[in-house]
């Protein structure tokens, strides 16, 4: 039986049946005949070769006597093409198109940016010799202490808006109040649920600070540490920031804080008797070791030019707190 060129053969079956149980043209390659079968142009033994001209397809009124199955044999040799007819030649299958390879993003593209992790803040180093340090261009973690009305975070973020490096703000105060329901409010009482989270809010801090300086941020924090009290003392941030942490404190006159809380609204403004009874364990820095800046005459701008003095100092000789 003959087929078309091109067309895959079918597996030999017996008279009267049709094709082999599971048989599909698509299963095989057209390329690539399976063992046994008859390549194309081929003659099977026994057969009469086409007639010249002929392109393939059963012959009319052409009738094949049963017979047993052909054994397999090896692919016979393409025959000599016939006098008059045209040389066959093997049917290559398309070729499918190359799948596609790694995607790379585009140049504008937002990728994943493998940050450092952060790590305990240590000391900046030194200038050599009896250069001053340039503390501008210098990455640094500062704690600026003070009581309330001190102008700790007026101070903090003028300092950190204009130096020379990138500089980040972070306000204990503003954190601690991120809790919006359940705020536990020192106002109304220092007790375990107060402390609970005021712990929570340095140990945020410290968290964030180390990540801002290990990724070359510098790092600006302002709270109202107590040198009297462990548990707000200076031991717990340098525990969650590291011991390259500079302490600062901010002691203005007990009148310039009493005039500065009064300009205060909402929860951030205490009692004057609260605000003198701060202000009084505040003196206990003095004899520390810290360096203090008394700011009672100097507007914002003077306090950060002085706080850079105070910084380059430290970074030459750390204080030992």
């Amino acid at each position: 039986m003959q087929h078309a060129v091109g067309s895959p053969l079918p597996p030999p079956h017996q008279p009267g049946h049709g094709p082999a149980t599971g048989w599909s043209p698509a299963a095989h390659h057209p390329g690539a005949p399976p063992p046994g079968a008859v390549p194309q142009g081929a003659v099977p033994p026994g057969a009469m070769p086409p007639a010249p001209g002929f392109t393939g397809g059963p012959p009319p009124h052409t009738a094949h006597a049963p017979g047993p199955a052909p054994v397999p044999h090896a692919p016979a040799a393409p025959q000599p093409p016939q006098h008059g007819q045209p040389p066959q030649h093997a049917q290559h299958p398309p070729q499918a198109p190359p799948g596609p390879g790694p995607v790379h993003p585009a140049p504008d593209s937002t990728g994943h940016i493998q940050l450092p992790p952060g790590g305990p803040v240590v000391m900046p180093s030194p200038p050599p010799g009896t250069a001053q340090a340039d503390t501008g261009a210098t990455t640094l973690a500062v704690l600026l202490i003070g009581p309330a009305g001190a102008g700790k975070t007026s101070v903090a973020k003028y300092w950190a808006e204009h130096r020379r490096v990138p500089t980040a703000h972070i306000s204990l105060d503003d954190v601690r109040e991120w809790v919006r329901s359940g705020f536990a409010d020192p106002q109304s009482g220092w007790n375990d649920h107060s402390e609970a989270q005021y712990r929570l809010a340095r140990r945020t801090c410290g968290f964030a600070a180390r990540n801002f300086l290990a990724n070359g941020i510098s790092c600006i924090l302002d709270d109202a540490v107590f040198p009297d009290r462990p548990a707000v003392g200076l031991g717990g941030w340098k525990r969650h920031v590291g011991p390259g942490l500079l302490p600062v404190v901010l002691l203005p006159g007990l009148e310039v804080v009493l005039e500065r809380n009064a300009e205060r609204s909402g929860n951030r403004r205490l009692t004057d008797e609260e605000v003198a009874r701060i202000h009084g364990r505040m003196a206990g820095w003095y004899g520390s070791g810290l360096p203090i800046v008394d700011n009672s005459h100097l507007d914002v701008p003077a306090t950060a030019r002085v706080l850079d003095d105070v910084l380059s100092r430290a970074i030459a000789s750390p204080p030992q707190w």
